[in-house]
């Protein structure tokens, strides 16, 4: 079948609970996955669990129980971390599945009876940690060159695979298909490593030493090499976990993602093993980068390893698959900080994708019945004109990017598209177009286009997003099954025929309060993540402590009196009248720092779906007040006398928090 499309994971290793490492590579699976569904692929999306091994042997007697109970008790973790996060796989693979078992054997004997297999007497240094042996000059000062552990010097007589047959095959192969290594820094990498001459592999460890592993069928004494039984998983899965059993169907992969540190064994031994076995290899392996915390190395000696459980209990699937794609170029090494994270939740999910849906949803609901009105062309402006051909470059732009795995790219494509929308709003201002009826079809066709814009936006964040897309599609009333291939038959912008009610429903991305965010430490593994607070609380002037000045002239002050007025850049987050008061809107505003609650007397010249949005002045360091029992903790600027109130507007390209000065 053409077009199919395969991706995987690495199998991950049992000997602890998942982390955000293995949350990473699964969630960039994911997403292509998801993606290449929506253009009418048949996706097979492997991932699974490597239960056999030393380091697992060693996990489990530490926890007192057998190899195989110890990956049993293991595994739901996993699964469970998968589904929270919403992770589309449908194939699940488990070294310890006796169909795999029997597979990698069939292959070992293959390769066996062509004389690849031998066996020598063998002299190293080994690595548990790393599970493979180091010559002498790779070793220095006792310790692996890769891990940094202490190794050991063993002697025993194991079987090879004759590796080094297929170096400047594998060399050529590299060489002339730029592709099949990513990044070209990963790939250079490769390049050279196969400079120096390419040695023999162990594949196996006598059972005396490791008993825990798949038994060699042309000699019971040994079990095969981890990594020779779990690289085999991308074959054998093929045979009885994918959706098509059929080896010929899927083969070769279109993917295989890995993190840095097991490039060598996907590119090097498993490139030369499928040469041995005379099968394609893969058309693409990507080596993506690895995640500090607050710039420092994740270790659990320092207490810093990133707990994905956490972090979602308190932002969200969503949210955190957005963060970890949206951070760092897939390939480079990324920081993870709460500080950061709830920087970009409350910037770009909360102020730009939520309220977008949050005011066009209520306009809908205020102006036109909570329904999608009709465009009239004759009140087309070049406004208009502008949002649809942003929308007819989104999906290509987004597919090109995604081709080439550049997650932050293509979500920096979907946010300007976004920005572009919030922009449109301000500009054309529904909340004036509705006070005069003459101009009723020119809201219509406003709202027209703002929901077209939230319906290019449900489909391009579903890959990475996919509870935030089915809420839009919700809310939004379309009609439409993400598990098909929508972009095929996607219609195009003003095609849609809308049928269904609109709904407004509670905030996409609840913001989160940036005190408590900084100074969070990073959600750690089985180190409780802090609560951070859903509903804002701000900080307070602190009340000055100097003596009330007496009453005099004041019509000239000097610059330190000026200075003391913290006059700063908001952004309106949300707007709602007072009850029982005719002026009194209070207001939720974005200060750059954190969210304030002000109460202002506009109400009579503002409405307050026209307040969201805006970029106002207000006074940030006033102390606060009670106006009709609703404490304010600030004060809008606007000119005039008691009814006529113009506001004070700034460009809104100024960010919220700016000082005036």
């Amino acid at each position: 079948m053409s077009n199919t499309f395969y991706v995987t994971t690495p199998i991950y290793y049992v000997n602890d609970v998942p982390h955000i490492g293995h949350a990473y590579t699964t969630i960039a699976a994911d997403v292509l996955a998801r993606f290449y569904r929506l253009t009418g692929h048949e996706v097979f999306f492997l991932t699974g669990l490597d239960e056999h091994g030393q380091k697992v042997q060693q996990a489990a007697a530490k926890a007192g129980v057998d190899p195989q109970t110890h990956c049993d008790l293991l595994t739901p973790k996993f699964k469970n971390l998968w589904s929270q996060l919403h992770i589309s796989n449908n194939g699940f693979i488990r070294t310890t599945d006796l169909q795999h078992q029997a597979i990698v054997q069939r292959y070992l004997q293959a390769l066996y009876d062509k004389d690849l297999i031998y066996q020598a007497e063998y002299t190293g240094w080994y690595c548990t940690f790393d599970e493979r042996f180091w010559t002498e000059k790779d070793v220095e000062n006792g310790l692996c060159p890769d891990c940094r552990r202490p190794v050991e010097q063993v002697s025993e007589r194991n079987y090879f695979y004759r590796m080094s047959r297929f170096q400047n095959r594998l060399k050529e192969h590299i060489q002339t298909n730029p592709d099949f290594i990513q990044p070209d820094t990963r790939r250079n990498e490769v390049l050279g490593f196969l400079q120096k001459p390419l040695e023999d592999l162990s594949i196996s460890r006598p059972k005396s030493r490791l008993s825990w592993g798949i038994e060699l069928p042309f000699d019971r004494d040994c079990v095969a090499y981890v990594w020779f039984d779990a690289l085999v998983n991308y074959l054998s899965a093929l045979e009885y976990v994918a959706p098509i059993p059929s080896t010929s169907t899927f083969w070769p992969a279109s993917l295989h993602l890995v993190g840095k540190d097991i490039l060598t064994t996907h590119a090097v031994y498993w490139s030369t093993m499928l040469m041995g076995l005379e099968l394609p290899l893969p058309q693409s392996i990507f080596a993506h980068g690895w995640w500090t915390v607050n710039g420092e190395k994740m270790s659990k000696s320092r207490g810093n390893v990133v707990d994905p459980y956490a972090v979602v209990k308190e932002f969200g699937a969503d949210a955190f698959r957005y963060f970890l794609l949206r951070e760092v170029p897939f390939g480079q090494d990324g920081d993870f900080s709460i500080t950061a994270f709830g920087s970009r939740h409350n910037a770009e999910l909360a102020n730009d994708l939520g309220n977008l849906l949050s005011r066009t949803l209520t306009m809908l609901a205020n102006f036109s019945n909570n329904t999608v009105p009709q465009p009239d062309a004759r009140h087309e402006t070049d406004q208009d004109r502008q949002l649809q051909h942003a929308a007819s470059s989104l999906f290509p732009s987004i597919e090109t990017h995604l081709r080439h795995l550049e997650f932050n790219r293509a979500l920096e494509t979907m946010w300007g598209f976004v920005q572009s929308a919030n922009q449109y709003i301000d500009k054309t201002a529904p909340w004036m177009l509705a006070k005069d009826p003459d101009h009723t079809p020119r809201l219509h066709t406003v709202l027209f286009h703002l929901t077209e814009v939230l319906r290019f936006l449900t489909v391009a964040v579903y890959p990475f997003m996919p509870q935030t897309a089915e809420t839009m599609k919700i809310r939004l009333g379309l009609s439409m099954d993400f598990s098909t291939s929508v972009l095929q038959e996607f219609p195009r912008w003003g095609a849609y025929l809308y049928k269904g009610q609109t709904s407004k429903g509670a905030s996409l991305f609840p913001r989160k309060d940036s005190r408590p965010l900084d100074s969070q430490k990073s959600p750690a593994q089985k180190t409780p993540i802090h609560p951070t607070r859903t509903h804002m609380e701000t900080s307070r002037p602190v009340p000055s402590t100097q003596p009330q000045s007496p009453p005099g002239d004041v019509t000239q002050i000097g610059i330190a009196d000026f200075q003391k007025v913290q006059l700063k850049v908001a952004k309106v987050l949300t707007a709602e009248r007072v009850p029982k008061s005719e002026k009194l809107l209070k207001l939720q505003v974005d200060i750059g720092t954190e969210q304030r609650q002000i109460v202002a007397g506009i109400g009579k010249k503002y409405a307050p779906e026209e307040m969201v949005g805006r970029t106002i002045v207000v006074v940030a360091n006033l102390k606060p007040a009670k106006l009709m029992g609703i404490e304010s903790q600030g004060m809008v600027l606007a000119a005039g006398d008691q009814e006529v109130l113009e506001l004070l507007n700034m460009s809104q390209e100024i960010p919220a928090g700016t000082r005036i000065k």
